[in-house]
């Protein structure tokens, strides 16, 4: 009886130290984020960073770090606005949910019904695609990104498109990302709705949620101050890049917030719905985002350009997709989180739903691995779990991308066949050529060299081998890509192949 009344008692003892890691104050534990955060901002090189940190409906933590632009002196504050990139596809997946919870729409609704403009290449793929469809990354089609991002189209142009995309695997077969598809997603809320998705987020989720910096487009930083400048790594240097605006793939991830108002959003999860005593979504539609829709298998355990996988979290045995977030499980906890990844900018969003526990990261460069290093980190501060230098971990696994990355360039060059010279003068490749999904391309002569137009991006064309050209575009980051020619029986240039995007006849 008295063993039986000893160990009550320190399991009260273990319980009260547990919000405090086992005597560690709150105060304490933020200072261990402060460390961290400021030592792994260095070693990434990031310009900015911020940060914000939810616990128990409270933001207990909110700060910045940096400057908004490399060598100038403008600080980054918690209320600096960068992208979210993907990290905006939750907030269409809320926007469904509502319409779901009026009755308006359910999750297993056939998309055709709502979007008629919504053709696949398969009849009984467009036949069978449903809401849920859309926002579980499962369709089978090709991502074909350079519809929204190469392009002007419009948000219903694009989707017209999706008719002459050719898919890669059977329709809900496996995970396979798709921003097109939060696309529709979007567009059928404004559809149903009479309203832009722009105006739909702004007035159910950032009105309500006091997000009032908050907005849906580059086009609106125009005239504000407090604005993060993207930085790309170029010949590994750290430099400004312009801001890039995809308002034709807005449901996807055109989102720009500051990691206070992210506090908001997260507040409204992990409360199941409701904020400071308003349900602005019932807690069954944030149960079915944070359900998973589709299993990941471990190999593709791969968050953007970040090394983060199942090698590197070991202590996680699944990953999964719900509507908008990544579901995976960590020391025993459930972790929903998302990531988001635009030129110059890098967003993640994650959280511990039964720790009471949030955190936003925000970054003005990009690629990098830091966010996924300080959420892990932040984790492990509050769960008093094992202590693993994340940031260091990770700038060795992102130091091996690069390595693979180098290695493939050298094997293309070495498969390059030397001493060729093209079938044709160059003036004989010019023309006009058009692909069914992404309209047309223009080869013409400038300064006595081929220069390619590809949707809204432009380059020179270098012959590589036989009618084989490398496409380098003139715009920061741009991969350069292999153009071939096909002649016809009659010598004539028919047709080209552009890596990636296929056949312009």
């Amino acid at each position: 009886m008295k063993l039986r009344r000893i160990s009550f008692s320190i399991l009260i003892l273990l319980l009260f130290l547990s919000g405090t890691q086992f005597g560690q104050t709150q105060e304490e534990l933020l200072n261990k984020v402060d460390a961290y955060v400021k030592k792994a901002m260095e070693e990434w090189e990031a310009p900015s960073v911020a940060i914000s940190i939810v616990k128990d409906d409270s933001v207990v933590f909110a700060r910045g770090y940096g400057v908004r632009e490399i060598g100038k002196s403008s600080p980054a504050d918690e209320y600096t606005l960068y992208a979210i990139g993907s990290s905006s596809k939750a907030f269409t997946a809320a926007l469904v949910g509502m319409l779901i919870d009026k009755g308006k729409l359910k999750w297993d609704d056939r998309a055709i019904d709502y979007l008629p403009n919504l053709q696949l290449i398969d009849p009984w793929m467009t036949r069978e695609l449903r809401i849920r469809d859309l926002m579980s990354h499962r369709i089978g089609l090709e991502r074909a990104d350079m519809l929204w991002g190469g392009t002007d189209f419009s948000r219903d142009e694009i989707l017209g498109r999706l008719r002459y995309i050719e898919p890669v695997t059977s329709f809900r077969y496996r995970y396979g990302y798709n921003n097109n598809m939060f696309l529709a997603a979007g567009q059928i809320a404004a559809a149903l709705s009479g309203k832009s998705w722009d105006e739909l987020i702004e007035e159910h989720i950032f009105e309500p949620l006091g997000m009032s910096m908050s907005n849906t487009s580059t086009l609106k930083l125009k005239d504000t101050e407090n604005a993060a400048t993207p930085h790309s790594y170029n010949d590994a240097k750290v430099t400004p890049i312009p801001w890039r605006n995809i308002d034709n793939i807005g449901p996807a991830g055109s989102i720009n917030s500051n990691v206070m108002e992210m506090a908001q959003w997260m507040r409204l999860h992990l409360g199941k719905g409701t904020y400071e005593g308003k349900k602005l979504l019932k807690a069954s539609s944030i149960k079915e985002m944070h359900s998973p829709q589709t299993v990941i298998p471990k190999g593709k355990w791969l968050s953007s350009l970040s090394p983060v996988n199942h090698q590197m979290v070991p202590e996680s045995n699944f990953f999964l997709y719900g509507f908008g977030w990544f579901l995976q499980d960590y020391h025993g906890r459930k972790i929903v989180q998302h990531g988001g990844s635009i030129d110059g900018m890098r967003c993640l969003v994650g959280m511990i739903p039964e720790e009471n526990l949030g955190v936003t990261i925000l970054t003005n460069v990009n690629p990098t691995s830091l966010n996924e290093a300080l959420m892990f980190k932040v984790f492990d501060i509050f769960l008093g779990t094992e202590k693993r230098d994340w940031s260091a971990e990770m700038l060795a696994g992102a130091g091996k991308i690069w390595e693979r990355f180098r290695a493939m360039q050298k094997k293309r060059e070495k498969a390059r066949v030397e001493g060729t010279k093209p079938s044709l003068a160059l003036e004989k490749y010019v023309g006009t050529f058009e692909n069914k999904a992404y309209g047309k391309t223009k080869v013409s002569m400038e300064n006595g060299k081929l220069v390619m137009q590809v949707g809204k991006f432009k380059g020179t064309l270098s012959h590589w081998h036989y009618d084989t050209f490398q496409l380098t575009i003139q715009a920061p980051g741009s991969p350069s890509l292999m153009v071939t020619f096909t002649l016809n029986a009659a010598g004539k240039v028919d047709e080209l192949r552009v890596q990636g995007l296929g056949v312009f006849k």
